[in-house]
């Protein structure tokens, strides 16, 4: 039962023990290092500022980690004299300080090292994604002394799944503005990506992990993969648009540099561009009442009006999912057009379609058959796309034994620029 003088008796509904939870009891387990970042963070902004500007300072000598009074009087100088007093008895009211009474001098306690420390890394990220790159870099520390926190897993997957949907909405908005910017954000932070690909790697290969670590990762290689595939959505997304760009006239600009140069202007800016710009409409002095009177008359009373249809829209029906097995052929058929578009010279079969797998290799196979198919061209897709290219796919009578793990032997062609 909960007892009625806990803390948490206003929350629980009565019955609950707040040890029976979880998640609650993981923070109780924790609660000296809260209870120093509570010290820290509790207060006005200035307040924060500064007690975390000390601790700081007091936690950065690493050579001699320990301080008098006096020297802490002359270090902290430029600091009110009453606020500093003030501060440092938060600290050591609150158990961040630890006075040495022996040989009188203060130094960090184990929570307000390890509060300074998580303040620190959080502080490091600052610049980029902060975000991505501090949850990487705690996944990272954990795998590098053993003790991955499945927490840490969760909201690395949780961020690379919102990145993920914010560049899908990019590129459904059809906005170059919009790509570019999203495109701008995966470059920023691919870094990240690349690292969490690092340590998801060296997880699975660990067979001693546990499974729900195990299953946390795989769906983050997964989110990986399909950021991956992004770089090459965007480039071809980037370069039809850029097809639809209107030029004016012949000083060199396009559409696309003055929506940039309008985007950088401030309201007040765009205002004055359009100031005197908008005429009034003219007010003709031959107008009289009486032939307004008439036309009024008519349009009220003796005009025949179609009657008024009402028509509905159809209801909204959800978009089909794409099956696993639709997502990896789309992502194969991608990966083909890269490489052939590339084609400026006769090439063997072998090197287009031999591929890790045979499915894989039996898929490019039936792809280049498509090549120059008038109907499969009129699509909008990726398949489309390779069959417009400038590309001729010869075959002969003549099969070539291949050393390959799964495919055998492969009909000998080649394919030609057009």
């Amino acid at each position: 039962m909960l007892n009625p003088d806990s803390p948490f008796a206003d929350f629980f509904q009565p019955g609950v023990d707040p040890a029976d939870l979880g998640p609650l009891a993981g923070l109780l387990r924790a609660r000296p290092y809260l209870d120093a970042l509570i010290t820290l963070f509790r207060g006005g902004e200035d307040e924060v500022m500064v007690r975390l500007l000390i601790l700081r300072e007091i936690g950065s000598r690493a050579e001699a980690p320990r301080w008098s009074p006096q020297e802490l009087e002359s270090h902290f100088s430029y600091i009110n004299a009453i606020k500093r007093d003030t501060v440092l008895k938060r600290l050591r009211d609150n158990g961040l300080l630890v006075w040495d009474s022996d040989e009188g001098l203060y130094g960090l306690s184990e929570p307000g090292r390890v509060a300074l420390a998580a303040v620190a890394t959080l502080t490091q990220f600052a610049d980029g994604d902060a975000e991505l790159g501090y949850l990487t870099a705690q996944v990272a520390a954990g795998q590098a002394v053993g003790n991955i926190s499945t927490e840490s897993l969760q909201h690395l997957q949780a961020r690379l799944t919102e990145l993920h949907g914010d560049f899908e909405q990019a590129l459904e908005s059809q906005s170059e503005h919009q790509i570019r910017s999203a495109r701008a954000k995966l470059d920023s932070v691919w870094k990240w990506v690349e690292k969490g690909t690092e340590v998801v790697r060296a997880v699975l290969e660990d067979e001693s992990g546990e499974r729900r670590v195990q299953q946390i990762a795989q769906a983050i290689a997964l989110s990986q993969g399909r950021m991956l595939n992004m770089t090459g959505v965007f480039q071809r997304r980037l370069a039809e648009l850029a097809a639809q760009r209107v030029h004016l006239g012949q000083s060199g600009l396009t559409s696309t540099n003055v929506s940039d140069w309008l985007r950088g202007r401030s309201q007040e800016q765009l205002a004055d561009l359009g100031r005197d710009l908008l005429s009034f409409h003219p007010e003709p002095a031959f107008a009289v009442s009486d032939l307004l009177l008439d036309v009024t008359e008519f349009e009220i009373l003796e005009r025949e009006r179609v009657e008024e249809i009402v028509s509905e829209l159809p209801a909204s029906e959800e978009s089909p999912n794409v099956s696993a097995a639709e997502a990896e052929r789309l992502w194969h058929a991608e990966e083909l057009f890269e490489l052939l578009q590339n084609i400026k010279l006769e090439t063997p079969l072998t090197d287009a379609v031999l591929a890790d797998t045979y499915a894989e290799t039996a898929y490019r196979l039936s792809l280049l058959s498509l090549l120059g198919d008038r109907e499969a061209a009129l699509e909008q897709s990726i398949v489309a796309d390779l069959v417009k290219l400038p590309l001729a796919f010869e075959t002969d009578d003549v099969v070539d034994l291949i050393d390959h793990p799964e495919v055998a032997a492969l009909t000998r062609g080649r394919l030609k620029p057009l």
